[in-house]
């Protein structure tokens, strides 16, 4: 069975049997720092406290992230990505369902690599851990693992794209430059900066994390996720390039995108972990 982008937590608690299932804990936590903007912390041991039966766990940050890369949360090549995959249990069969206990977006960052790696059978859980947890569903605790698989990797071009694409793009009539971070980041007025405040000059802003009810977890409608991009003028162009601090919140953005049918996006993965470094390239605060 093909999944949606989302599934629900009542569907998940009758398929947890399903032998082709595979869910996964996400979690990352980002803790300001002095010195270097944030630590990235991968939540294992609030996992190991409790998560959703049969999940295993990734770490984002370490399992799937480019090590050799001077840059955060860089993705990984196919072989390699391939390699964490089938190491966590993934082929081709597999119905993979992703949630986070922070941010809901670490669970679209797993979403993108996926796809961006030619799976598709993959969905994020709606509301999450919240939800799973208020309605009193099951709760595991300790670790849990799949046995290892072969995920054979087929990369897909353009979901990923570099800074001269989107100096390229800025230059665009038919490509929006998508800036995924909070409307204070945007703005530069607060929140983590990337050496520098603000956001890139000519890009636009839908954060994402105001695509989900704070209180609920759950995705709001189609709709009203429509709208928030239509407001910022996003819809207008057919293409998008999305970015924040480290290809981790533009993924989200992607994901918002992919709910309401607008599936032209590429993710600027380096993102101002890069573009903040370099005075060359060009930043605004304000709106």
């Amino acid at each position: 069975m093909k999944m949606g982008l989302i599934v629900e937590t009542e569907w998940l608690a009758y398929e947890l049997d399903d032998p082709d299932l595979r869910i996964f804990d996400c979690s990352v936590k980002l803790i300001p720092h002095p010195t270097k903007q944030y630590t990235a912390e991968p939540q294992l041991e609030a996992y190991r406290a409790g998560h959703i039966p049969r999940a295993a766990f990734i770490d984002v940050a370490n399992d799937l992230s480019d090590k050799n890369s001077p840059l955060r949360f860089t993705a990984q090549s196919p072989d390699d990505f391939a390699a964490a995959m089938s190491r966590l249990g993934v082929g081709d069969t597999s119905k993979v369902v992703l949630y986070s206990t922070t941010t809901w977006y670490w669970a679209a960052r797993v979403w993108w690599l996926l796809r961006a790696n030619g799976f598709d059978n993959v969905a994020l859980l709606d509301g999450s851990w919240k939800k799973w947890t208020a309605e009193r569903r099951p709760v595991a605790t300790g670790e849990e693992h799949y046995p290892p698989a072969e995920f054979i990797p087929k990369p897909r071009y353009g979901f990923f794209c570099t800074k001269d694409d989107v100096l390229a793009a800025l230059q665009s009539q038919d490509t929006h430059v998508l800036n995924a971070l909070t409307a204070e980041q945007h703005d530069g007025t607060g929140g983590t900066t990337f050496d520098r405040p603000g956001h890139i000059t000519g890009s636009i802003n839908v954060p994402a994390k105001d695509l989900v009810d704070p209180d609920t977890n759950l995705f709001l409608s189609p709709d009203a996720i429509r709208a928030k991009f239509e407001a910022a003028g996003v819809l207008e162009r057919g293409k998008t390039i999305a970015y924040c601090g480290g290809g981790i919140a533009a993924t989200g953005d992607a994901f918002g995108l992919a709910l309401i049918g607008r599936g032209d996006v590429s993710i600027y993965d380096a993102s101002l972990n890069e573009w903040g470094a370099d005075p060359s390239l060009p930043m605004t605060t304000g709106r």
